[in-house]
């Protein structure tokens, strides 16, 4: 059994190893509690992130993450692949966001943890387990979310640097000052920029801006540049879009290894060493030179090679709670890493 959502990630794991049915999330779609004065908020697993964001932000509210394609992407969706923007710099990932979920198990039991305040530490973390699973342990039916205000104003500001070598220093440079920045990204291949986002109040922002100006060449971008990822699908038939991590003072590294194994490329770093990058070429050597210095590189669209790569010493963990859930691998069999 398959669980959907809205079906953007659909390419994202391996091929499941059998697929009877496909389980539509899609009519769980609704915002069961938008606890404003505690900034938490309940919904369903099939609400759309844009038809979320759109609800908080009435009460000056927002879910503080930038998935890919909010319009299609269901909360279930983003939940289960892991999938965080460049937010997460200062507002956390996924896992820091999510306070309590519901799953219903294959066998149909419903398993509820967590609750509807952010200080929750009763019980085992159903929550974090279930973000990044991929719908390997169970189908994600709701679930409960710590909400940030929505800033009085925000400024993306872009800066043209030579290379990945340059991206890498600048952005360092920005993370070792005392600059609130929300967001913080590099965009490299045939051009290379890097981009800041600044929230506050015009006052802030203003000082702030002064500030990188004392030492970059900036004008000023637009909220677009954030969606910069999205760019990179669909990749030509001879390419793929992968997803890598790695110590941000290795990214420059990291896309010296990439523009080596690849003849044509394009990349969207975040600051915390998160990347995504359209390439061909050698995939296996650059994985394993990623891997040696304690990095990883996931496969996201259609590729003959495994998705996933090297696990460490995690895979028996990961094998015992997916028989202890999913004894008999009835959902989503062979996905996951391991052929889990």
């Amino acid at each position: 059994m398959i669980p959907r959502g809205g079906g953007t990630k659909s390419d994202w794991g391996n091929p499941p190893a059998r697929a009877d049915v496909i389980l539509s999330t899609l009519k769980l779609n609704r915002i069961i509690e938008h606890a404003w004065a505690d900034l938490t908020v309940t919904v369903e697993a099939g609400c759309t992130v844009a038809a979320l964001q759109k609800t908080l932000a009435e009460h000056g509210q927002r879910l503080a993450l930038d998935p890919l394609w909010p319009e299609q992407a269901t909360i279930g969706g983003i939940l289960a692949t892991n999938d965080s923007g460049a937010l997460r710099l200062r507002y956390g990932a996924l896992r820091d966001l999510i306070i309590g979920v519901t799953l219903a198990l294959a066998d149909g039991t419903l398993a509820e943890s967590g609750g509807k305040v952010v200080k929750n530490v009763a019980g085992y973390d159903l929550p974090k387990l279930a973000t990044g699973s991929l719908g390997t342990l169970g189908v994600i039916t709701r679930a409960v979310f710590r909400l940030h205000p929505l800033p009085r104003n925000s400024r993306t500001l872009t800066i043209p640097v030579a290379d990945a070598s340059a991206a890498e220093r600048l952005m360092l440079t920005i993370q070792g000052t005392r600059l609130a920045h929300v967001a913080l990204q590099a965009r490299l291949g045939e051009d290379s920029l890097v981009d800041v986002l600044l929230e506050g109040t015009e006052a802030g922002i203003a000082s702030q801006e002064a500030t990188i100006r004392g030492f970059a060449q900036v004008t000023v971008g637009t909220p677009e540049v954030w969606s910069a990822r999205q760019e990179l699908w669909p990749p030509p038939a001879d390419a793929v879009v992968a997803k890598f991590s790695t110590l941000p003072d290795r990214i420059a590294r990291t896309i010296d290894a990439v523009r080596s194994a690849s003849t044509n490329w394009s990349a969207v770093v975040q600051a915390t060493g998160i990347g995504y990058v359209r390439l061909n070429g050698d995939l296996q050597a650059l994985r394993a030179g990623l891997e040696r210095e304690g990095g990883s590189l996931v496969i996201l669209t259609k590729s003959s090679l495994d998705a996933w790569g090297s696990v460490g010493d995690t895979l028996p963990l990961m094998r015992a709670l997916k028989q202890q859930l999913d004894p008999k691998g009835t959902l989503n069999p062979g996905r996951f890493a391991g052929g889990i």
